[in-house]
């Protein structure tokens, strides 16, 4: 929104018209971040005081007032609340008032602390007056009960014919200038922090709000901080619903009003990042990004158990995407015990730790220190789960800094166990792919993964010619003997020893699949293809070495093998064909050999 320049050429030693007949008639106070404004509305011999102020800036409000009409015009003094800084002027007026149909106007529950000030003016409760004054010349005041905002018996009084709300300490603020209007939405800041921890909760300053819109405002000139002229008016508003109060319900040291502030925007941020991500990746940066705000951390981390006993880590260095890990040492005896023992054992649900690190392999370390939480299951509240925060040097923290990382560990559970549910039906849906494509006995792929990967190698190929692609085939020799001499377990326990030493020889990259029986192939790309040969003949030399155990003692093991480099556009059974050509000269010709495939065959 475009800067109004309201405060352009202002001069508060003078008073300031806001409307016709109203009149900003305060005082600034000379290095004073809770300024307090005085209005007039000026209303023949019935004009209103509204909020009167303190001995302080009285002698100040008086000169200005009397730029206006006479003092003993003034026939109401409305006083919002009861606090000194707006009633401490009352028994400077109770002296210079000389009519007799002067009066204070409040609610019962203030005049209840009024009284104590012995003054003669009398006193004109708001609710007993059906909450509203009738004025001559047609003005009327209405006064709208704003109960805790911020005592019991809190009003505001709007004066519908100039449509300006008298807000009392609703849109207060703690102000670093000397300006008088809201020009823009900078100034909310200072709104924001004097409501934190001046109003006792977002659910009562929000119905009182919403009592307020109700009405036709176009002004608001409250007792504390900025007025908030008509094209502002709704911009503060919805600001204000929006804010977390009652930010002393933190305190147990600290009353450093910034500093609490930033913790409460910490948990009212995570909760929102709660409410709007699913995903951990997403709350774990969020996260941490929140709590780098207040705190000196290099790293956050959870570890976690699920019902498998699948223990899943949880770090910015994989993204806060959970995966399988080793649990740390010190961690192994607290998975499962319920939180009554921990605290049992802690004393406090944050455990401090300090770590001696290592300094780039020298011999001295540094000390970092760490924070410990528990994440407990929200049905056995019993601890599956450890919430990690690494500091990047010692530090002291504070009770209400302690206390707002306590209360994030219930939502963090929450965000963990899900992200624990959906590893785990990841790893459970890995697990049961796994076995689909997996042959169960020797652990190669089957046939069925094999058309579906090879394929994807092919294509590759197809757009890149200069990619190359070898197939090795292996038939064991004489296997039908094993089976015939010893039987079929024992002929499963050959397929198995020559199946690992077949997977110790391939890369990852690489497809070794059964074939079927006693046939297996290997499916090679890359560099590494235009060594098929010397692999397979590596292969064929470790099997040529194998010794099994008794009953198979006395048996020598060999394969033969086929090699077949694959040209772009050709199919897999065309490339099987090739290599299965090669692997039968290979048996032709005397078996325990690798053959390739040569273009003439």
């Amino acid at each position: 929104m475009k800067n109004l320049n309201l405060n352009k050429n202002i001069n508060r030693d003078e008073a300031i018209r806001l409307s016709d007949h109203i009149w900003w008639v305060g005082h600034v106070l000379p290095d004073d971040k809770f300024q307090c404004h005085v209005y007039l509305i000026e209303n023949g011999t019935e004009s209103v005081l509204v909020d009167p102020g303190s001995k302080l800036t009285f002698r100040y409000v008086l000169k200005k007032i009397e730029t206006i009409i006479p003092f003993n015009h003034i026939k109401y003094f409305i006083c919002q609340h009861q606090d000194p800084d707006i009633t401490g002027a009352l028994g400077l007026i109770d002296q210079l008032v000389t009519r007799d149909d002067a009066m204070i106007i409040s609610h019962w529950r203030a005049m209840a602390l009024l009284k104590h000030y012995g003054l003669d003016l009398p006193m004109w409760c708001v609710e007993k007056n059906n909450w509203e004054l009738t004025l001559s010349k047609g003005r009327k005041l209405e006064f709208i009960f704003t109960p805790y905002l911020h005592f019991p018996g809190a009003f505001c009084t709007f004066d519908r014919q100039s449509g300006i709300l008298f807000s009392s300490d609703i849109f207060g603020a703690f102000v670093e200038s000397a300006s008088l209007f809201a020009d823009d939405e900078s100034y909310f800041e200072g709104i924001k922090f004097f409501h934190e921890h001046y109003m006792p909760s977002r659910e009562i300053l929000f119905s009182g709000l919403c009592r307020l819109e109700a009405y036709p405002i176009k002004m608001v000139a409250p007792q504390h901080g900025f007025i908030i002229p008509e094209p502002m008016v709704k911009f503060y508003f919805d600001q204000l619903k929006n804010i977390d109060c009652g930010i002393y319900m933190m305190v147990q040291t600290s009353t450093d009003i910034m500093h609490l502030s930033r913790l409460n925007r910490i948990l009212r941020n995570f909760m929102s990042t709660m409410i709007l991500y699913r995903s951990f990746s997403d709350i774990g940066r969020s996260l941490l990004e929140l709590i780098r705000d207040v705190l000196p951390i290099e790293t956050f981390e959870c570890y976690a158990i699920n019902e498998s006993d699948i223990i899943i880590h949880i770090a910015e260095e994989s993204m806060f995407r959970g995966v399988e890990a080793e649990l740390p040492e010190r961690f192994k005896g607290l998975m499962g015990i319920d939180k009554m023992a921990w605290e049992k054992k802690f004393g406090s649900d944050l455990v401090i730790e300090t770590q001696n690190q290592a300094e780039n392999n020298a011999s001295h370390s540094s000390e970092k220190q760490s924070a410990i939480l528990p994440l407990t299951s929200s049905e056995s509240m019993k601890v599956f789960g450890i919430a990690m925060i690494l500091f990047s040097g010692p530090i002291v923290l504070d009770s209400e800094t302690e206390k707002t990382l306590i209360r994030m560990a219930d939502p963090l559970s929450v965000a963990v166990e899900r992200e624990m549910i959906q590893r785990g039906m990841e790893i459970e849906k890995q697990k049961f792919y796994e076995q689909a494509i997996r042959d169960s006995l020797t652990g190669l792929y089957t046939r069925v993964y094999m058309n579906e990967a090879v394929n994807r190698l092919f294509s590759l190929q197809d757009r890149n010619p200069s990619t190359g692609i070898a197939v090795i085939m292996f038939d064991i020799d004489l296997f039908k003997r094993i089976n015939d001499t010893y039987g079929h377990n024992e002929g499963d326990i050959v397929l198995k020893s020559i199946s690992g030493i077949i997977l110790d020889a391939v890369r990852d990259s690489d497809i070794p699949v059964r074939i079927g029986g006693e046939e297996f192939a290997v499916f090679l790309a890359g560099e590494d293809s235009k060594q098929a040969v010397q692999i397979a003949e590596r292969i064929r030399s470790h099997i040529e070495q194998l010794t099994l155990s008794s009953p198979l003692d006395k048996e020598h093991f060999s394969i033969s093998a086929g090699v077949a480099f694959r040209t772009p556009g050709q199919s897999i059974k065309q490339v099987l064909y090739q290599a299965d050509l090669a692997l039968y000269e290979a048996k032709q010709t005397g078996r325990n050999k690798v053959v390739r495939f040569a273009v003439s065959q």
